[in-house]
């Protein structure tokens, strides 16, 4: 099938799939959760400026820093005592999706702080006998020792993707660091263990790369088609975002980092348990694999136009006990939620400092 049909037969699907199986995927990832309305906070906050996507492609600073088994590659934005923020990618994408983010929340008074995750951008391992493992706990961990190098004490957590998931890992696990979060598609805490119930045909098709990863020659199709693997991903993911190729390649030349293949393989296979994790971790996943409660405020997000699965918020719901909004953002906004809206992520990344 050539790039065009599959794109319109993955765009078709997942409108269907959106419409009718959505809440199954929820029950099989979540367990069945009640239909709660969401719960909406009022408080007073700073109105974030309106600013056009696109309106900034590089950021002033990029630093270096040793930090737990990492040497991390981060911008940072924004006064030194501020309240600090700190904003994390997913997969495929880079520190580039928070390119219009940054300013905004720096302006605002922020300390932002932007990292690129183990396997991306001028992220490095200080060993070479690390393992190159992307299990859930072991990113959060990257953090953590990240906010101790850089002594914060303290911050917002938000991202979407992988970053998404990080920030529900970090609230869990260590609720005392984080003062809130934004997490864009809300709860994405799973495990191996839970990952193994099968799914109806038509999201399991739009997880189609996860299993293609699974296998020796996905792998292999990943490393030798990267930037065309990558930018099918952005079009699967956000199909009404009109993104130029300059766009593209600011991020896709984060994808030359040595370890990226080795992580993202990992990742995807440690999630549905074809790959071990390290045993030093078990009770950090032990912890996790019982889906605990996010207690720390949160605001959940979604685009309108989101290409990749996800679950209603409904499903949802319950996994957060403290102050608690869900935003709709609409206008064909998709899964690269902070690059396609950052006025909308940002809003969200201040009115959650201030619950």
């Amino acid at each position: 099938m050539n790039s065009i049909k599959m794109s319109e037969a993955i765009n078709h699907s997942r409108r269907r799939f959106l419409g009718t199986t959505a809440m199954a995927i929820a029950a099989v990832q979540f367990g069945t959760l009640g239909s709660v309305d969401a719960q909406s906070t009022e408080t007073e906050s700073v109105n974030v400026p309106a600013i056009k996507p696109g309106t900034n492609t590089s950021f002033a600073s990029l630093k270096q820093i040793d930090a737990g088994l990492l040497n991390v590659g981060y911008a940072e934005a924004g006064p030194a005592d501020g309240p600090a923020v700190i904003l994390l990618h997913g997969w495929p994408y880079d520190i580039h999706s928070f390119v219009d983010v940054t300013p905004l929340l720096a302006s605002a008074g922020y300390h932002v702080i932007v990292p690129y995750l183990r396997g991306y951008g001028t992220t490095s391992f200080l060993s070479s006998a690390t393992m190159r493992n992307a299990q859930q706990s072991v990113v959060g961990l990257d953090i953590i020792a990240l906010m101790d190098a850089l002594k914060i004490q303290k911050a917002t957590v938000a991202g979407f993707d992988w970053g998404a998931r990080t920030a529900d890992v970090m609230a869990v696990l260590w609720p005392e660091r984080c003062k809130g979060i934004v997490s864009v598609s809300g709860y994405l805490i799973s495990s191996p263990e839970g990952n193994q119930t099968p799914l109806p045909p038509e999201p399991a098709f739009l997880f189609w790369y996860q299993y293609y990863f699974a296998t020796p020659v996905g792998k292999a199709g990943y490393a030798k088609y990267l930037d065309e693997f990558n930018k099918f991903i952005w079009h699967q993911a956000s199909p009404k975002w009109n993104f130029d190729d300059a766009t593209y390649d600011r991020t896709a030349a984060s994808f030359n980092n040595p370890d990226h293949v080795d992580i993202v393989m990992h990742d995807y296979r440690w999630r549905l348990g074809l790959a071990d994790g390290e045993r030093k971790y078990d009770d950090l996943e032990k912890r996790l694999a019982a889906l605990p409660v996010v207690t720390v405020p949160a605001i959940t997000m979604e685009g309108d136009s989101n290409g990749a699965i996800h679950a209603p918020s409904t499903a949802y719901r319950n996994k957060f006990s403290g102050k608690y909004d869900y935003r709709l953002i609409t206008g064909g906004v998709g899964h690269n939620l902070p690059q396609e809206a950052p006025q909308a992520f940002a809003q969200a990344v201040v009115d959650v400092s201030g619950y």
